[in-house]
Formats: structure tokens, sequence, C-alpha cells
């Protein structure tokens, strides 16, 4: 899924408890991981949840990772980093706003700093696997 039809998508909905839905809807599809995978050195640190990375590594130069989380609301976050980061290169990603993807989806002004701030770390831990890669 592209920026554009992920912005598209969180359009459709008027008002926020629809984008909540449609947001945990997303984190119920994300590839799974597996709980040997749940160790602490593929922790993310900064978020208030349990969070899991790992990054998978592509032959054919693109970026994979698998992610979990023990909350539903962040598992649908890590699904927008997934649609977002999975299955691109470094230079596809290199140019993206997250902030500014955050604050189109309207995540900005209904989740709460510390949501905020796990997302964030989450993101940081992506683009420092993307920058080891590139």
């Amino acid at each position: 899924m592209t920026v554009e039809e992920l912005l598209e998508n969180f359009a459709l909905f008027e008002d926020w408890e629809d984008r909540y839905q449609y947001l945990i809807e997303l984190g119920k599809n994300l590839p799974q991981m597996p709980e040997d995978y749940k160790t602490d050195a593929n922790k993310v640190e900064g978020c208030t949840s349990q969070v899991w990375m790992v990054f998978i590594p592509t032959e054919d130069g693109k970026f994979d990772f698998l992610a979990d989380s023990d909350a539903h609301i962040v598992r649908g976050l890590i699904a927008i980093l997934h649609h977002l980061y999975a299955g691109k290169t470094a230079d596809e990603t290199k140019d993206y706003d997250i902030e500014d993807i955050f604050t189109r989806l309207g995540l900005q002004q209904h989740l709460s700093v510390n949501r905020r701030n796990g997302f964030y770390a989450m993101v940081g831990r992506l683009q420092q696997a993307l920058a080891a890669r590139g």
C-alpha cells in the first residue's frame, strides 16, 4: 500500500472512532511474529506497550520486518509502518515525512503522547535498520 492509498483509506472515515477501528483492523492483519522472536534484544525502547521488531534480510535489496505488540492500537501503528516500509528499498523511503503522514492520518491529535512517542521510537528503529542496509 502506498502512502497515498493509506491516506485515502483513512479519509474514508469521517470520525475518529471509525478510524480507530480501521487501525485496529490493520493490526489484526499483520504477519505473525514467532514467539521466539519476542526477546529483550528485539524490544523497541521508548514504547509504553511491549513492542518487538525483527528485520529480515532479502536478496532483492528490499526491506522487510516482523513486529508485534501486546496492545491492539500499537499493532495498528505497526501495520501502518509495515505498509509504508516493507517491500521497499532505502531509496524508496528516504523522503518520507513521517510526521506529516502521521498528522495527515489524523493520528497526531488523537493518540496519547505515550503512543506518539512509541510510534516515533518504532520509526527510529526502522530508519536505523534502513541506514545499516543502505
